[in-house]
């Protein structure tokens, strides 16, 4: 938070102002439902030192020193309206390890009349976490001008944040919460007396209820024009009344979830230090966006210490009645409460000077100047300014007037005059109120993405996969059962439900933090689609996916059959086609091969080469798969038979060769003119296996009496067992196969080694 935290200042505005808020003494709102540990209240400690100012008043200082333990400092001053135009560092030595940091700026863009009118009210830097430390100096010089000087009262304060048990709390980024809030009644909050002199028993529940203090006496909470409401008992005078003089109005409820937040006891707030009671607005038009402008060097696990050292300072060492956020959020997502008063009330908080009515503020931990926001915390503001707006009927997305409170201007430059309107987007940084750099420049960026998350809709949704289907080109195939899964840029946070639809009718409802849904199709094509609802109520449509539901199996119009082809013989592999053909009535996904091997072919595929053992009976079994997962089954059966060229039947002069390279060892060669060998089979394919040569000659080729070819043995290179001639038929059956010696002239001779056929 930079130069912020301006209530009124002037009295101009006091008439109209007046009934803008009410103050309520001991009442607080709900705290129910909150995510913490209940931890009772930690005793924090404030130590002052005055700084060392040069003669001339340009420069001030601390020297080097050991000190009492301290996790946070900040430099203060007396005049709450005075500024230190130039420089304020400090550097610190670790309790851990005794090294000493390196210096440090500390931020001083600060409007100090915040809260102005109280008592002891006091100028200050913002005050800087620095973790667990035990030693500091300061160093503070003036402007470049010339007639620049340092206010008065200098003093550096420490704060040591005590010890605290551990948060049990959920990141409001990744957990919702329904609960709705409890209505408190007067019951809730029993009176204290403010006259009491002995110290309260702090108590560890989550009440507001304002105890007794040491503290010196209650002074008002507002300036001296402004004063409260005449049905308000008066909390700035000892004696007065203790009993509420005002009932406190139901909280509203809101019109999306309220998220996790860590109340004042979960945090360890010491109530005895901010003894006077809240004081309620009107409404809430709009939440401004601050930063603590602190390091973001810190571990999620000192965040409640974070927080309660920022309340000691505003408390103990700038003079304010107390914290001065209406809820804080550390980088992790945590929210915090901050000023008491109930988190479901429209609690008036000290956080955007002159816009402090009708406006609730949300400090993140940490400086976000040059660093973005990680997503837990975008996640976590949009959440608590959504259920905050939502109390009122607000839009995260859209503007509202407000009333300025006070003369002064913004970072841009934009004017205000006090007790006229302006308008104001309602999920604002503190830059467009005040000028001051806060909530730093890459978190102001990213208030867009913060307000698009509060108001909806779902962004980025889409069907990322449909589980029980295949998907060819833009379509998926099912038999009927799905499971769609999809995603969403969107944190679930935000997500109220999900919805399937098919044809546009929803068959099934998710919980926001789902990312899939199952559905049963009928026969025919679908359009499948998801719908999110965000928990402002608007909804976002999927774009459609189409999935075709089909239960028809394939079929083989083609039953797969087999043929002796061309190439090598060998007795352990007979060169072998498959054929088949196979369709579907949707869109044919594949086939393939499960026996004697597997393999698996495309739908356009028809046929395949392949081997099988010569005298053995093979199974050919192959199954037909369409894409919605339909499968039919077909298979052939064949056995490669060897005949040996001694088995023919011979005519003519034939020799007899030997060598390892032919089948059995042995062949027959003839150069004759008109010698033949004939086989007789039943079967349904045959193929004539030769030896070539460049020297081989020609052949006629005879089936069942009649010359179907003339086959030539010629060959650039010498093969064995070469299946140079097939006949394949389309069922089995007796035939005669002749071979007749051409005796071509210059190569006359050619060389036989067997037939092969199939039955």
């Amino acid at each position: 938070m930079r130069s912020h935290r301006k209530i009124w200042t002037t009295a101009a505005v006091t008439t109209a102002a007046v009934a803008g808020f009410v103050v309520f003494q001991n009442v607080t709102g709900d705290s129910t439902g909150n995510s913490d540990s209940k931890a009772g209240p930690v005793r924090t400690d404030v130590r002052k030192t005055a700084l060392k100012v040069a003669a001339d008043g340009s420069s001030a200082s601390l020297g080097r020193r050991d000190t009492a333990p301290f996790s946070m400092l900040g430099v203060t001053w007396t005049d709450p309206a005075a500024k230190v135009t130039g420089a304020v560092e400090v550097r610190t030595k670790s309790a851990a390890n005794g090294t000493w940091s390196s210096w440090m700026p500390l931020e001083t863009d600060i409007d100090g009349r915040t809260e102005a009118g109280r008592s002891g009210v006091r100028g200050s830097t913002e005050p800087r976490w620095v973790g667990p430390s035990n030693g500091v100096e300061v160093r503070v010089t003036a402007g470049a001008k010339v007639s620049a000087k340092l206010p008065a009262g200098l003093r550096l304060d420490t704060v040591d944040p005590g010890k605290g048990s551990s948060l049990h709390a959920d990141p409001a980024a990744f957990v919702a919460e329904t609960d709705v809030p409890a209505e408190p009644s007067p019951s809730d909050s029993p009176p204290a007396d403010p006259t009491a002199t002995a110290e309260p028993t702090p108590s560890a529940t989550e009440s507001d209820t304002a105890p007794a203090s040491e503290a010196p006496p209650v002074t008002p909470s507002e300036t001296a024009t402004d004063s409260p409401s005449p049905t308000a008992s008066d909390s700035s005078s000892p004696s007065a009344s203790t009993s509420p003089s005002a009932t406190l109005p139901p909280a509203p409820p809101s019109t999306v979830p309220k998220p996790p937040i860590t109340s004042r006891a979960g945090w360890g707030a010491d109530e005895s230090i901010s003894p006077e009671a809240p004081e309620y607005n009107d409404t809430v038009k709009a939440v401004f966006v601050h930063h603590t402008a602190g390091t973001n060097d810190y571990s999620c696990a000192d965040s409640a210490a974070i927080v309660r050292s920022v309340y000691a300072y505003h408390v103990k060492s700038n003079g304010w009645k107390d914290i001065g956020y209406n809820f804080l959020v550390d980088k992790c997502g945590t929210i915090f409460e901050g000023r008491k008063g109930g988190v479901d009330r429209p609690v008036l908080g000290a956080h955007t000077y002159g816009f402090n009515r009708e406006s609730t503020g949300i400090s993140v931990l940490g400086t976000y100047t040059d660093t973005a926001a990680p997503s837990a915390v975008t996640t976590s503001v949009a959440r608590i300014a959504a259920w905050k707006l939502g109390q009122y009927k607000g839009d995260p997305a859209g503007s509202t007037m407000l009333t300025a409170g006070a003369t002064g201007s913004n970072l841009a430059g934009t004017k205000f005059t006090a007790g006229t309107q302006y308008s104001f987007k309602q999920i604002s940084g503190h830059r467009d109120g005040f000028a001051t750099e806060c909530p730093g420049t890459k978190l102001y960026g990213q208030l867009p993405t913060i307000r698009s998350l509060a108001a909806g809709p779902v962004t980025g949704l889409a069907v990322k996969s449909v589980t029980g289907a295949t998907l060819s080109g833009t379509s998926y195939y099912t038999k009927s059962a799905i499971t769609v899964g999809w995603s969403a840029s969107t944190p679930s946070a935000f997500i109220s439900k999900y919805e399937l639809l098919v044809d546009g009718k929803s068959v099934a409802t998710a919980a926001g933090t789902a990312t899939s849904a199952k559905a049963t199709l009928g026969v025919g094509t679908h359009t499948v689609q998801v719908r999110a609802t965000h928990q402002s109520g608007k909804t976002t449509l999927s774009a459609a996916a189409a999935v075709v539901a089909d239960q028809t199996a394939p079929s083989f119009t083609t039953k797969p059959n087999l043929a002796l082809r061309t190439g090598t013989v060998n007795t352990t592999a007979v060169p072998l086609t498959l054929k088949w053909k196979a369709t579907d009535a949707a869109s044919l996904k594949e086939v393939r091969l499960t026996a004697p091997v597997a393999k698996t072919y495309g739908p356009t595929t028809t046929s395949a080469s392949h081997t099988a053992k010569s005298g053995v009976a093979t199974t050919w079994s192959m199954s037909a798969y369409d894409l919605a997962g339909n499968t039919a089954a077909a298979s052939v059966s064949g056995t490669p038979v060897i005949l040996q060229e001694t088995s023919a039947t011979k005519t003519g002069t034939w020799t007899t060769k030997s060598s390892s390279s032919y089948l059995g060892g042995k062949s027959y060669s003839s150069s004759s003119k008109g010698a033949s060998l004939s086989w007789t089979f039943t079967g349904r394919s045959a193929a004539w296996v030769v030896s070539r040569a460049s020297t081989s000659g020609q052949a006629y080729v005879y089936v069942d009496g009649t010359k179907v070819a003339t086959v030539d043995l010629k060959s650039s290179t010498t093969k064995y067992r070469d299946a140079l001639w097939t006949k394949s038929w389309s069922t089995s059956a007796k035939h005669t196969v002749k071979i007749v010696v051409v005796a071509t002239s210059g190569r006359p001779a050619i060389t036989t080694d067997g037939l092969v056929y199939l039955k």
